[in-house]
């Protein structure tokens, strides 16, 4: 008779590598469960985005592969999460259940919940591992979380360096061949008719190991000019590394390792890890938020913002959502976001603040766009960076911050290569005219083969109008 099994659950950490609980499994001696729950009962709206299941799947396929190889299987389970581990421990006479620490507000419930029913029958054992610091590490002089990041920053700078990550198992027992799961293919997490998931395909590689290739292939190529690169659209120069942080293929402590190895080969590359680490910095600082405030992606950070007179714009929004805004850095920006489940940061920042400070659509319209579009999508960083643009989170001063998207795009892409690839109706406009084509004089209009308000759509509002506008209802805010 085989010894009682450990079960070792999967949510966010889809990997091998820098997996404590995997490694405290081994370490047990006991046969191993590897176990996934595809959980749709979770309360509230947060379940995976179309983008996000399209993710899945293939990270789910990539690490069932990874674990096979080891002598392992992925058992996939369908329900909710607790009665079906309930059902597993029942069944198999598990003796442990253990995990990665989860600091989404619905998960943190749950295991709650584990530890209350299950805690008495099996050992519960939770490991960090999501971030690189845990919340209750980092606090102000007066053990309160912080609001803003560059102290948060420092803090987490002063404390020591991130532990190393862990290696891989070189082998796995086999799973008990009594536990049953269900095929991938059954959670039905690919997309049907339409298929729309060409360009998801085109542009990554989910899994651990195309997670560890994009962060070699960055520190090799891209990291030495990170620090000015990363702000211009046009150019591969970001890391790309957030889908595959976010659903753990790769853990934060593996990425700080990597670049803090390379950072000191000379002073472009150790200006452009330290740039890198403050943007992971910054998705610490939002999950920590999420963590302290879990109310984060449906309420205001900061209350005053509940009275701002947000536009009920349908029209507006429809047209923002398919590229259709008459500002070509947000419309490119939008259908690169469509066509490949992300967009560049900076873009990021435009296309968002164009929606709330240009139309006064509420952020929270938007976050749930991003939600379901991105193949990134992290509840605490959208709630994070939404409320940011939006003035109303925390670090957001000045919150009067309005981009011009037309300046935005003649700095940060000023030869236009950005537009031209996402915006093939104006590839012919020139430099100076690509991001303001309604500005073009009806010549060069002509020449390039435009009609405005027929090949692409005039303005949806005008910028200085929609600045005075946005203005005016953020001074509101001073009289409540």
């Amino acid at each position: 008779m085989s010894p009682p099994p450990v079960i070792l659950w999967y949510r966010d950490d889809l990997r091998l590598a820098d997996h404590a609980p995997l490694r405290a499994a081994v370490a047990s001696g006991a046969p191993l469960i590897p176990l996934y729950i595809f959980d749709e009962t979770t309360p509230g709206k947060w379940r995976p985005g179309a983008a996000s299941r399209w993710w899945l799947h293939h990270s789910l396929a990539a690490l069932a592969a990874d674990l096979a190889g080891l002598g392992s299987r992925l058992v996939i389970r369908r329900g909710d999460s607790l009665e079906v581990i309930t059902t597993l421990v029942r069944q198999c006479q598990a003796r442990g259940l253990y995990f990665h620490r989860s600091h989404d507000p619905a998960q943190a419930v749950l295991e709650e919940r584990l530890w209350r029913e299950l805690g008495e029958k099996l050992e519960i054992r939770r490991f960090r591992g999501r971030l690189l610091q845990e919340p209750e590490q980092v606090r102000t002089g007066a053990g309160e979380a912080f609001r803003v990041f560059t102290p948060f920053w420092k803090a987490c700078l002063r404390l020591p360096e991130p532990e190393a990550p862990l290696p891989a198992p070189a082998r796995l027992a086999p799973t008990p061949s009594e536990v049953t799961g269900l095929e991938l293919d059954s959670l039905q997490l690919l997309p049907r008719t339409p298929d729309w998931a060409a360009g998801l395909r085109e542009q990554w590689r989910p899994g651990e190991a195309g997670a560890r290739l994009r962060l070699e292939t960055f520190c090799e190529e891209a990291l030495t000019g990170y620090a000015a690169g990363r702000d211009q659209p046009g150019r591969p120069g970001t890391s790309r590394h957030s889908p595959h942080l976010h659903f753990g293929e790769i853990s934060p402590r593996q990425v700080w390792q990597a670049v803090r190895g390379v950072q000191a080969t000379d002073a472009a590359t150790t200006r452009g890890g330290d740039a890198y680490l403050r943007e992971l910095g910054w998705r610490e600082f939002c999950h920590h938020l999420l963590h302290q405030w879990p109310q984060l992606p449906e309420q205001p950070f900061n209350p005053r913002f509940a009275d701002f007179p947000w536009r009920d714009d349908g029209e507006a929004f429809r047209a923002w959502t398919r590229g259709q805004t008459g500002y070509p850095l947000v419309d490119a920006g939008m259908r690169e976001l469509w066509h490949t489940g992300w967009m560049h940061n900076r873009v990021r920042m435009v296309t968002a603040s164009f929606l709330v400070k240009h139309l006064l659509v509420p952020w929270q319209q938007g976050q749930d766009w991003f939600w379901d579009t991105l193949v990134d999508a992290n509840l605490a960083n959208n709630a994070g960076g939404w409320q940011w643009v939006a003035g109303c989170g925390a670090d957001a001063a000045p919150y009067f911050r309005i981009f011009n998207p037309v300046l935005q795009g003649q700095k940060f892409d000023p030869h236009g290569d950005y537009a031209r690839r996402w915006l093939p109706e104006l590839r012919h406009l020139s430099d100076k005219d690509i991001y303001a084509p309604f500005a073009a004089n009806p010549a060069s209009l002509a020449a390039a083969g435009i009609r405005l308000g027929v090949d692409y759509p005039e303005p949806l509002v005008e910028h200085d109008f929609a600045r005075r506008r946005a203005l005016g209802a953020l001074e509101t805010l001073k009289k409540t």
